[in-house]
């Protein structure tokens, strides 16, 4: 196929006018997987075309995209159908083939030239609604999708991460997934920070782990889960890279910067503040003990606790949820005060950040040092 090559430092890739019919043959739909399995029902219902095509994408935790939005494509979908002078697809769509393929330039140009096709599918870095709503168009109207070519920049020879990569550039300037997805993503991501990486590592282990006291509480898909969760996972990640940068150099020589040995700290903090909080813990209905707000000053006690280097010892001599137990023994005494009842005005605040530094200041008022 004929493609102008652009050189970039070390890199290249490659600009493509794709014909229509020849791309959707090429390229593999995806999204990615939420380990307990959450469905996002509001864009999976129904029985359409658009609803069983969204339903049958390949999910894998090893995937970066967002699940697809049936009433977006079916607006796309809709302007293609109208659209007469206007371009259908003025903007590039984003491929990516872990193959390196072959370049053969022109006798007139160094930049022009002929590219060998890969073997296998090509992802779509940016553009699945677009072209998902010309599967559709194509479908709908065969004798208009030759007329069609998709202008196309392909990336190839790379890793999987490089994709990852590419992704999380594009949409983490713009509104257009939720922070939580990002968030997810960063520890693939090899020009974020270490201390980033590392919180985003450490919230993962806290939604996912067996043993972890907020297990499936964090939401990471925004409010289209279907599923009782306490707090989003963006907000949780903002308290965890909060308490990792005023503490990077400790959890540097204790844990050599590694969420995984990290992650016992933090979950025998919040196991012991369960066992204390066992009446309140998770009963949302009657109490805001695991509500975001309270979630956020859980955190940042925890932040406090870590400069205190009798208690850590204790838990680096025990490694015990018990050490935590004992200090925050006090706050059983408190449990009335988070009844949903009344609770804003026992917290009076302007605003969410100033509740949760009130809560912070009456916790951090109540604990056996």
């Amino acid at each position: 196929m004929l493609a102008t090559r652009v050189l970039q430092k070390e890199g290249a890739f490659y600009f493509i006018a794709y014909k229509a019919a020849d791309l959707l043959d090429r390229v593999s739909f995806s999204s990615r997987y939420y380990f307990e399995g959450e469905q996002i029902e509001a864009d999976e219902r129904g029985d359409d075309e658009v609803a069983k095509f969204i339903a049958g994408i390949e999910k894998s935790e090893k995937s970066f995209q967002r699940l697809l939005n049936r009433r977006k494509i079916r607006q796309i979908v809709n302007f293609y159908e109208t659209a007469v002078s206007q371009p259908l697809i003025p903007g590039t769509i984003l491929l990516f083939t872990d193959e390196t393929l072959r370049f053969r330039r022109s006798e007139s140009s160094e930049s022009v030239g002929f590219l060998s096709e890969p073997d296998g599918k090509y992802l779509i870095i940016d553009g699945q609604h677009r072209l998902a709503a010309l599967h559709f168009f194509r479908q709908k109207h065969p004798e208009q999708i030759d007329r069609i070519e998709v202008p196309c920049v392909l990336f190839d020879g790379k890793s999987a991460d490089f994709a990852t990569e590419m992704f999380v550039i594009i949409n983490s300037t713009h509104t257009r997934i939720n922070k939580s997805h990002l968030v997810d993503l960063y520890e693939r991501v090899s020009w974020e920070t270490p201390e980033k990486k590392f919180a985003a590592k450490l919230v993962n282990l806290l939604y996912e782990e067996a043993d972890s006291p907020l297990r499936y509480r964090i939401n990471r898909l925004g409010g289209r889960s279907r599923q009782e969760k306490w707090i989003l996972q963006s907000e949780v990640f903002n308290e965890v890279f909060k308490v990792v940068q005023r503490n990077r150099r400790f959890f540097d020589e204790r844990f050599g910067m590694r969420a995984d040995r990290a992650y016992g700290l933090l979950r025998d903090y919040l196991k012991g503040v369960r066992d204390v909080m066992d009446a309140v813990w998770g009963d949302n209905d009657k109490f805001m003990f695991t509500r975001d707000v309270t979630l956020k000053a859980l955190f940042r006690v925890f932040a406090d606790l870590i400069r205190e280097r009798k208690i850590i010892q204790g838990w680096e001599d025990e490694r015990s949820p018990k050490i935590f137990a004992s200090v925050v023994k006090p706050w059983a005494e408190l449990s009335r005060e988070f009844r949903a009842e009344g609770f804003y005005e026992r917290f009076p605040a302007k605003g969410q950040v100033e509740r949760v530094r009130r809560i912070h200041t009456r916790l951090g008022q109540n604990l056996n040092r």
